[in-house]
């Protein structure tokens, strides 16, 4: 099995995160896959998300924006 580092945007209304997590190439049929600790990550950070602790999303996450409309 091989792993690649790539990036996962998480939004939650107007907060977006970007997570660092791992991919799981392999010969299974469904690869590339997250493993059970990054599918918790990504949970953990929308949940902060939800909540609007954007410390605790930050925490976990490589950056924290805020979404503004432009028009």
């Amino acid at each position: 099995m091989k792993t690649r580092l790539t990036t996962k945007l998480v939004r939650e209304g107007d907060l977006v995160a970007e997570v660092e997590v791992y991919l799981v190439e392999g010969d299974a049929s469904w690869a590339p896959y997250l493993s059970l600790d990054d599918a918790y990550k990504l949970d953990h950070v929308r949940e902060a998300l939800k909540s609007g602790d954007v410390d605790r999303a930050a925490a976990l996450a490589r950056r924290v924006y805020r979404l503004t409309p432009v028009a």
